[in-house]
């Protein structure tokens, strides 16, 4: 009997120091975007976008390709292939010409929210409102001018290409 625990206990020690430190300890929020944003990105999506499912978090998504295999995680990285744009107008504020990778966690709520969604190989469309993307923060391109305004509505296509 002592023999079999041993060996037990010598396999659970052995499988947990083959598990891999990826040094994030990073954790999902819960925050929720108020309800006045919610209620915006709702009209504005009726109009523009009337396939879109709203998420308990207050964004709204289209899934064009659900794809196959992992899912992200808060700590994962991602490469992505994406466009950003401000939904007063549509100007594409940003965009990727090659896939890019992210640590998830590093990344606006709204995509970690958002991008969990789909698998590897799959693609969404994300409305994100203000709290979820850069709130009342201008972001300004490397001149200095302003390519998001503070208190922007964004509207983000992700095609997820690796998941790690």
């Amino acid at each position: 009997m002592i023999k079999r625990m041993l060996v037990l206990l010598f396999v659970v020690v052995f499988l947990n120091s083959c598990k891999k430190d990826t040094g994030c300890s990073a954790t999902e929020s819960s925050f929720v975007a108020p309800a006045s944003e919610t209620a915006a990105l709702q009209a504005y999506c009726a109009i523009n976008a009337p396939a879109a499912v709203a998420h308990s978090s207050g964004l709204y998504y289209e899934i064009t390709n659900p794809g196959a295999g992992s899912s992200a995680t808060i700590c994962s990285n991602v490469t992505v292939n994406y466009e950003g744009f401000l939904t007063n107008g549509g100007a594409r504020f940003d965009y990727s010409t090659s896939p890019v990778s992210f640590q998830l966690a590093q990344l606006i709520l709204g995509w970690q929210k958002g991008i969990p969604l789909i698998k590897k190989g799959g693609s969404i469309t994300l409305y994100v409102p203000p709290s979820l993307a850069y709130g009342n923060t201008d972001v300004r391109n490397n001149a200095g001018i302003i390519i998001i305004p503070a208190n922007s509505y964004l509207k983000f296509t992700i095609q997820l290409v690796d998941v790690q």
